[in-house]
């Protein structure tokens, strides 16, 4: 029986040797970029392949160890399924050592090895025994890239990790891939790859591009640069897309089954463990994505992280959250529902997610009690407040209009207009039926959630300041003079701000600036 395939991903510090003890490992020198050997420093992910004493092939991610490269390491350590912590002899444990340990826990990557390299520079005594402290009961070996003493121990102790392991390979659910790299080959087009998080890939299958929605069809699998008929969870995998251009796909992008893969979102819950209570906001960090985001308390572990920028989440994945000032790992958790309504911290909310957390399906809520039950009258008054313009309709929508949908997603405070959305545009009258899409302007649409979170950054920018500009919602949202004015001409029509003879807007509840 074939071992079911794994990722093993090296974490470190920088110059801590990570990159010359893999290619001592593989033979591959994972620094590919010209910038990278003339620096000495690993700038980008690097990949190779592994064969193990036992036969065992892993998939092997080298990661970058500067501080300023961590958003690089969490990407590559996403899909990983055991570690490789290097920590030199001479220098012991760094501060990057420690917080990619910290992004290791919060994937709940816990197995791996510690090569304490530079072992004939140095007694490895002190490096190991602080290796220890950081990642108890995880064995250690001094070893040397340079000299090759220890290297076969190290690989030793790796085969006998990933025989611990079971791997993803044959574990039901959709092909999830999330995209790391995108380039064109000659003669065949479109190249993506990533590690395989669930299902598997087959030459022939049809598949979907998301958060675009566009369709592709695998016209080569390749693992480890040969061509396979089939990719399993658990391996790095190149796929061969035909019918989509190499501009239609992006660094981030997740490649699934149309019907049953992760789609867009912008709120996500998790239970999730942090070092100190999170500023305002904070990044959030899924496969090969990120995104600002506020974190909103639940009770107890759980969160609810409102997105400005949409992420491709399932339940069960795991998020990483950094600080953005000063950058640094705060912890990470699971996510429990990729798709809740905006709620803040209630008993029922709280029992919904323990339910959740427990196993239950986050697409049956909880029975909610008579007190907590809203009218429905004042439901359909604040889904038109919020900017949804039509009350929500539940009818089936087709393959095309939820496209569409995630589509509006992905575009964010950039609003698409009816002529940049091709054939797409027929689908509009569906999801504005569905309280799915609403316009913006003569000809912009946008989704209601978008719309709902700008006005929840206009209204709190509002109390703080008194008022707002375009010009300070443009440099708020990252966007352009034209999306601002569209998104605060919505809310004029919303009739949630007031637009004041100097252009400035408040709130209408306010009526008037505040001096």
């Amino acid at each position: 029986m074939t071992a079911a395939p794994l990722t093993l991903g090296t974490a470190g510090h920088i110059d801590h040797g990570k990159t010359a003890l893999v290619r001592r490992l593989t033979g591959v020198d994972t620094d590919r970029l010209p910038e990278e050997r003339a620096r000495g420093i690993s700038i980008a992910l690097g990949y190779a392949r592994l064969d193990l004493p036992s036969r065992r092939r892993l998939s092997v991610i080298d990661v970058p160890g500067h501080e300023r490269f961590v958003r690089t390491m969490v990407s590559g350590a996403t899909g990983i399924d055991l570690f490789l912590m290097v920590v030199a002899a001479d220098d012991g444990v760094m501060p990057q050592t420690r917080e990619h340990a910290e992004v290791l826990r919060s994937l709940a990557v816990t197995h791996g090895v510690v090569a304490v390299t530079k072992s004939d520079l140095a007694v490895p005594a002190r490096a190991t025994a602080e290796a220890a402290a950081l990642l108890p009961g995880t064995v250690a070996v001094a070893c040397s890239a340079r000299t090759g003493v220890g290297v076969d121990a190290v690989l030793a102790a790796l085969d006998r990790v990933a025989a611990s392991l079971p791997g993803r390979a044959g574990r039901a659910g959709a092909p999830v891939l999330h995209v790391d790299r995108v380039f064109t080959v000659r003669g065949a087009g479109t190249v993506v790859t990533g590690t395989l998080w669930s299902g598997a890939v087959a030459r022939g299958d049809t598949l979907v591009v998301r958060p675009s929605g566009l369709r592709a069809r695998v016209r080569a699998v390749h693992v480890h640069d040969e061509p396979v008929e089939r990719a399993l969870a658990g391996q790095r995998v190149a796929l061969n897309l035909a019918g989509i251009a190499v501009a239609d796909v992006s660094r981030g992008d997740v490649v699934t089954d149309p019907e049953h893969g992760p789609t867009p979102t912008h709120r996500v819950d998790a239970a999730l463990r942090l070092a100190r209570e999170p500023a305002a906001r904070v990044h959030v960090h899924h496969g090969a994505r990120d995104a600002p985001a506020r974190l909103v308390p639940l009770g107890g572990d759980f969160w609810q992280a409102r997105l400005e920028q949409p992420l491709l989440v399932a339940p069960g994945d795991r998020l990483v959250v950094r600080s953005l000032a000063p950058p640094d790992t705060l912890g990470g958790g699971v996510v429990l529902d990729a798709h809740p309504p905006r709620h803040a911290a209630s008993a029922t909310v709280r029992a919904r997610l323990e339910a959740l957390r427990a196993g239950a399906s986050p697409r049956v809520p909880l029975a909610r009690s008579p007190a907590e039950r809203p009218d429905r009258g004042v439901a359909e008054r604040r889904d038109v407040e919020a900017g949804r313009g039509s009350v929500r309709c539940e009818a089936a929508l087709s393959t095309a209009a939820l496209a569409l949908e995630a589509r509006l997603r992905a575009a964010g405070h950039e609003p698409p207009r009816t002529e940049d959305l091709g054939g797409a545009a027929a689908e509009l009258g569906a999801l504005r039926a569905a309280g799915r899409a609403v316009r913006v302007g003569r000809s912009m649409y946008a989704h209601p959630d978008v719309l709902a979170e700008v006005r929840h950054r206009v209204e709190a920018i509002i109390d703080a300041e008194g008022a707002i500009t375009m010009a300070r919602l443009r440099d708020e949202l990252g966007t352009s003079r034209k999306y601002a004015q569209a998104l605060l001409e919505q809310l004029d029509t919303a009739r949630v701000t007031l637009r004041l003879p100097d252009d400035r807007r408040v709130l209408r509840r306010h009526g008037r600036a505040r001096s």
